[in-house]
């Protein structure tokens, strides 16, 4: 695409994951941005599973934005009487929530598993959105705490912990045993999980700056 695209042509990005390399921690709307030559990159994230939305039940997403007036049109495409959008200056905060939150849905999936209750998970869930405050705050100065009130945040994180696909393999992989691998092919229909390749990548960032403890 790049070099093939108006100049005046804005991007914006619903992926939900991160690219770790030995030179630190990389967001996909970065890697967007520089493969099309700078161009200006908004995130929508949110708890919107994909079965609701197509079912018109209302929900709610957030479009994180650098340019207040480019998140203002991409806002205007999505909104909709059940698909409502908040757009907020805070494009590393919404797009690290997108893709943290599937690895906390997995730690709720393995509680699911064990048979632990419900005061375990909301723990979980608790301990899991400090700690993605943490790390965000701790690679992203800038990133905002209202941010994590926000439907990117504590909604899509529970959301994903009781509805997601993240959830319900690791739950299946406690009883089973099988591997994470078979039971995509057997319950997920062709898709992937997010998790378990994000949690790795996490992992490896936090020993290379030996965070693991922070």
């Amino acid at each position: 695409m790049k070099g093939h695209l108006n100049p005046k042509a804005r991007a914006i990005s619903l992926i939900k994951g991160v690219d770790v390399e030995k030179k630190g921690l990389h967001l996909i709307s970065d890697i967007i941005k520089e493969s099309l030559g700078g161009m200006d990159v908004s995130v929508l994230m949110g708890a919107n599973l994909a079965n609701e939305v197509a079912q018109e039940q209302f929900s709610e997403a957030t479009i994180g934005c650098y340019n207040q007036e480019n998140g203002n049109i991409f806002r205007d495409l999505f909104h909709s009487n059940y698909f409502r959008i908040r757009v907020i200056k805070d494009v590393h905060g919404v797009e690290l929530c997108g893709a943290l939150k599937n690895v906390v849905a997995l730690a709720a999936g393995f509680v699911d598993g064990l048979g632990m209750g419900e005061n375990t998970k909301a723990a979980i869930i608790r301990i899991g959105l400090d700690e993605m405050r943490r790390f965000c705050q701790i690679n992203h100065e800038t990133v905002k705490d209202q941010t994590f009130f926000e439907s990117c945040g504590v909604a899509d994180l529970i959301t994903t912990c009781y509805g997601g696909r993240n959830r319900r393999v690791a739950e299946a992989k406690v009883k089973t045993g099988k591997s994470i691998e078979i039971l995509e092919a057997e319950m997920l229909n062709g898709q992937k999980l997010q998790g378990p390749p994000t949690a790795f990548e996490i992992y490896n960032f936090l020993v290379a700056k030996n965070l693991q403890s922070k």
